[in-house]
């Protein structure tokens, strides 16, 4: 089989590479050193199985099986770790199977061996009934899909989500990306982080940066960092306009 190694200490993917030659039959493509890299690398090299850790910096390894777990066809993701205590989200996240280091080369070709024989629609019941589970943590990053690259927009920089036909518009700090995401479901993940303005649009709290008529009689909200005015529903201005002014007097005080 097809192998990328994803852990941020590179003596463990040595250790890891080490091992896979020892078993023989399996070729390692590629290595990452978080979990960002790791989507990247999956994506990049179409891998047929993901050894991945857990505790990682920036994104870890749970949300990085995540973000995997969404591709048009997916590799397998075995966890490795040196923590007993994530093995119920590492389920939850499709895996299948859960390493604990120091990992053994018997386990290891065990755990591959178990890969090998699923089958594509074993894997895809696998990653049906996992689901993502009531208490996973909200994603740190969106994934986006440009002109066949995989594009990571951190959360933390997005200044606003609006819903089109298909697709929910993403405005990060640099660009605009599309996402086949439901505006619902992301308000429902990231909570206060984003703020409803309208049926079709989500503010990013830390970006809304005030509210203003315009010509047309109708309210918008201003973005911080973005050109772009998205306008505001009745239903949810008496809101909007408590949040600006607790925002304003914050500021004076």
């Amino acid at each position: 089989m097809k192998i990328v190694i994803a852990d941020d200490e590179a003596l463990a993917r040595r250790r890891l590479r080490a091992l896979i030659a020892e078993i023989g039959g399996h070729t390692v493509l590629g290595e990452a050193a978080d979990g960002r890299e790791a989507i990247l690398r999956a994506h990049e090299l179409a891998p047929d199985v993901v050894l991945l850790d857990i505790r990682m910096p920036g994104m870890d390894g749970l949300e990085a099986a995540r973000h995997v777990a969404a591709f048009e066809r997916p590799p397998a993701v075995i966890f490795t770790t040196a923590y007993g205590d994530h093995a119920l989200e590492a389920f939850e996240a499709h895996a299948v199977d859960y390493l604990l280091k120091p990992i053994r080369r018997e386990r290891l070709a065990a755990a591959l061996e178990r890969t090998r024989r699923l089958t594509r629609a074993q894997l895809d019941t696998l990653r049906a009934d996992g689901g993502g589970g009531a208490g996973t943590a909200a994603r740190t990053h969106l994934c986006a899909r440009v002109r066949g690259d995989l594009v990571l927009v951190a959360v933390e920089d997005i200044r606003y989500l609006q819903a089109g036909h298909k697709y929910v518009t993403v405005r990060g700090s640099v660009r605009e990306v599309l996402i086949e995401e439901s505006l619902t479901a992301l308000e429902r993940e990231f909570g206060e982080r984003f703020l409803r303005v309208h049926r079709n649009a989500l503010v990013a709290r830390a970006y809304l940066a005030g509210l203003e008529r315009g010509p047309d009689g109708h309210v918008y909200a201003r973005v911080r960092g973005a050109d772009t005015r998205l306008e505001v529903s009745r239903r949810h201005l008496p809101r909007l306009r408590r949040l600006v002014r607790l925002a304003a007097g914050a500021r004076l005080g």
